[in-house]
C-alpha cells in the first residue's frame, strides 16, 4: 500500500451521559493514501459519522473524551491547536455532511455561503468567488445556477441541498474529502454524476476520499479498501475484493446477504440480519455481535460471551475480528454467499469468482446504469425499504 496520507490509530470517542458512558468509537484504526478511496460501512449507530467528525476536529472536547492518534500528512491533529485544525478544515480537508438542511445556514443565501467558503481560504475578489461558486453548482448538476445562488436553503429540495453541500466541500479542491452519505437524497442519475465528479477530483488532485455509506453498490463502484464497523469497532478491514469475495466476519456476511445481486434469480431470497444493533452504553461483554450471530454455537466454550475478539490479520491486507476458526469462516461464507462467495486463497481464485482481474463485485448498484435495485430489497436490519425513493421524485420534479 502507498504511504498513508491520513492515518488513524486507536481512536476512541466517549460521551458521558446520565445513563452512562457512550463508547461511540472504540479503538478504531485505519489509513488511506492519496488517490485512494476508503469506504466505511455499517448500520446506523456503528460509529462511522463520529469517527469522521473526530478526524475533522468537530467533536466538542468539553463534552467528549477523544483519545488516540490522527496523522494528517504527518501532522498530528488531536494535539493540535483549534486554530491550526481550523486552517486545514475546508481547504486541505473537507467533509460532505449527511444532513444538508441542518448544515446550511437558513438566514443566508446559497451564494453567500459558498462565497464565504472560498474567501476564507483564497485571496480572490467577490466576483471571482461568485463565479467559482456558480461553476461548481453547475458541475454538481444544479440547473440554472445563477438563480440558485440567490435562493435560500428552504427554497431547495433535499436533493438540491445535498448537491450544494457537495459543491461547498469541493470548492477548494481538498486533499482529503470525507463524504458522509453523499448520494443518499439523490436520484440514480445524479448519483452517477456525483460519483463521476468525485472521481474527476481524485484524478486531478490525487484526493484521498473516505466514503461513508450504506449503499454497497456505491462502495463496489468506488472503493479501493473497506472498513466494516459495528458497535463502535472495526470488525473487518480489507481490500474491496477481500470484503466482497473473501469476507470472514458474520456481520459482513449479513450486510452482503441483505443486498440483491444483479444476476440473482427472481425467487432468490435475501438473508437479513436479525435483531437490532447494541446500545453503545451497555455493550455485550464478549463479542459485540454475539446476540445477533447465528454461528456463536460453533465456538467452543463461552468465548463469544466472555472474550472480546481481537482484530487479527488473515492476510497482510485483510483483518477480521471473530472467534470462529478460519476454515469455519470460509466454509460458512461459501454456504451463505453462494457462487460469489470467498475463494480459498487470494492467490488462487477459481474461474467462477471474478471474470476479469479488474471486475467489480456483482452487487446491485444504483449508479452504474441508473437502474434501481429489485423491489424485494431489504435493509441490513431486515426492514423493507420505503415504497418511494427519498430523492424528491427524480430529477425533473426535483429541479422545479
Amino acid at each position: 500500500m502507498s504511504d498513508p496520507f491520513l492515518k488513524v490509530e486507536d481512536l476512541r470517542v466517549q460521551f458521558p451521559t446520565e445513563d452512562g458512558i457512550v463508547g461511540a468509537v472504540d479503538g478504531v484504526s485505519f489509513e488511506v493514501a492519496k488517490n485512494k478511496t476508503l469506504a466505511v460501512v455499517g448500520e446506523s449507530g456503528s460509529g462511522k459519522s463520529v469517527t469522521s467528525q473526530a478526524v475533522m476536529g468537530l467533536i466538542n472536547r468539553k463534552t467528549a473524551k477523544v483519545t488516540g492518534q490522527i496523522l494528517f500528512d504527518g501532522e498530528e491533529l488531536l494535539g493540535a491547536r483549534p486554530e491550526q485544525v481550523r486552517s486545514l478544515r475546508g481547504k486541505r480537508m473537507a467533509m460532505i455532511f449527511q444532513d444538508p438542511l441542518s448544515s446550511l445556514h437558513p438566514f443566508y443565501s446559497i451564494g453567500k455561503q459558498l462565497v464565504e467558503a472560498i474567501n476564507v481560504h483564497q485571496d480572490v475578489s467577490k466576483s471571482d468567488a461568485m463565479k467559482q461558486a456558480r461553476d461548481m453548482l453547475d458541475r454538481v448538476g444544479i440547473p440554472n445556477p445563477d438563480r440558485r445562488l440567490k435562493d435560500y436553503p428552504h427554497n431547495l429540495s433535499g436533493g438540491m441541498r445535498q448537491r450544494v453541500m457537495i459543491a461547498m466541500a469541493l470548492l477548494n479542491s481538498p486533499e482529503l474529502l470525507i463524504a458522509d452519505e453523499p448520494t443518499t437524497a439523490l436520484d440514480v442519475t445524479v448519483q452517477a454524476q456525483i460519483i463521476d465528479l468525485l472521481r474527476d477530483l481524485q484524478k486531478e488532485f490525487g484526493t484521498a476520499i473516505i466514503l461513508i455509506t450504506h449503499d454497497l453498490g456505491v462502495v463496489a463502484d468506488m472503493a479501493d479498501d473497506v472498513v466494516v464497523m459495528y458497535g463502535g469497532r472495526v470488525v473487518e478491514r480489507g481490500g474491496i475484493d477481500d470484503i466482497y469475495y473473501r469476507p470472514e466476519m458474520p456481520y459482513t456476511w449479513g450486510l452482503l446477504g441483505s443486498v440483491p445481486l444483479m444476476d440473482a434469480g427472481p425467487s432468490t431470497r435475501l438473508m437479513p440480519i436479525p435483531g437490532q444493533p447494541p446500545s453503545l452504553i451497555r455493550l455485550p461483554k464478549g463479542c459485540v455481535f454475539r446476540p445477533r450471530c447465528a454461528y456463536h454455537e460453533l465456538v467452543p466454550g463461552d468465548r463469544c460471551d466472555a472474550d472480546r475478539p481481537e482484530l487479527l490479520p488473515v492476510t497482510p491486507e485483510h483483518s477480521v475480528r471473530c472467534h470462529l476458526e478460519p476454515s469455519q469462516r470460509r466454509e460458512i461464507a461459501i454456504e451463505r454467499l453462494g457462487e460469489h462467495s470467498p475463494q480459498p486463497s487470494p492467490a488462487a481464485p477459481s474461474a467462477d469468482s471474478t471474470a476479469d482481474a479488474g471486475a467489480k463485485p456483482p452487487v446491485a448498484s444504483t449508479t452504474a446504469t441508473g437502474a434501481a435495485p429489485p423491489a424485494a430489497s431489504t435493509t441490513a436490519t431486515g426492514a423493507p425499504p420505503p415504497a418511494a425513493s427519498s430523492s424528491a421524485a427524480g430529477a425533473t420534479q426535483e429541479d422545479k
